[in-house]
C-alpha cells in the first residue's frame, strides 16, 4: 500500500510538472496580426453563395483576447421583374456592391486545449455595419432599394483556426454566419 501511494504521489508529481511546464511554453501571444482572405458568403435575400474578399488586424487586448478592425468586399448583379403602364414589364439588372466594416472581438482557446504553437483556435462576435451602392438598368424607374435585403447593421458569430506555417505566417479558416474565408497571416 506505502508502494501505491508514493507511486501516486510522482505521477502525480510528474503529470503536474509536464503540465505546468507546457502552460509556460504555450503562453503565446496574439494579435498585430494582419489577416488577408477570400471566401464565400450566403445572403437568403440575394438567393445564392457570393466570393467575397476580406482584410483585418488583430490587436492584443487582454490575455487570449485581441479585438480586430475588418473590412470586406463583395458584390453580385440580379435582376428585377418590373414595368407600369409607362413602362413594358420586363427584367431589369442591378449590380450592388457591398462593404461590410467594423470590428471582430476574438478568444482564443489554445491554452485551455493544450493546441501546442503550431495551431490557434478561438471563438469570436463581430459587430458592423454596411455601405451599400446599387445602380440599375438604363431606362429602370421602379423602386430602387433591393427588396428583402438587411439593414446597416449586423452581429455575426465566428468559429475559427489558424495553423502556422512559419513564426510568422499561417493560414486560416473562419466560419461565420455572415462570411466564411480562408486566408493568409501575417504576424508582426
Amino acid at each position: 500500500m506505502k508502494i501505491l501511494k508514493i507511486t501516486f504521489v510522482i505521477l502525480l508529481s510528474v503529470i503536474g510538472s509536464q503540465s505546468f511546464a507546457q502552460t509556460k511554453a504555450h503562453s503565446e501571444q496574439f494579435g498585430n496580426t494582419l489577416n488577408l482572405g477570400v471566401g464565400i458568403g450566403y445572403y437568403s435575400y440575394i438567393g445564392y453563395s457570393t466570393p467575397v474578399l476580406h482584410a483585418d488586424f488583430e490587436f492584443n487586448i487582454a490575455h487570449n483576447f485581441t479585438l480586430a478592425p475588418f473590412i470586406t468586399y463583395y458584390s453580385y448583379s440580379n435582376y428585377n421583374y418590373w414595368g407600369s403602364n409607362n413602362y413594358t414589364y420586363k427584367d431589369y439588372y442591378y449590380h450592388e456592391t457591398i462593404v461590410p466594416m467594423g470590428v471582430k472581438g476574438a478568444y482564443y482557446f489554445d491554452e485551455l486545449l493544450g493546441t501546442g504553437p503550431k495551431w490557434d483556435l478561438y471563438l469570436a462576435g463581430s459587430l458592423g455595419f454596411t455601405l451599400r451602392n446599387t445602380t440599375w438598368d438604363n431606362g429602370y424607374y421602379g423602386e430602387s432599394t433591393v427588396k428583402n435585403e438587411p439593414g446597416p447593421l449586423f452581429l455575426d458569430l465566428h468559429i475559427g483556426t489558424e495553423y502556422h506555417i512559419t513564426h510568422k505566417v499561417g493560414i486560416f479558416i473562419d466560419l461565420s454566419t455572415g462570411v466564411s474565408t480562408l486566408g493568409l497571416s501575417v504576424h508582426f
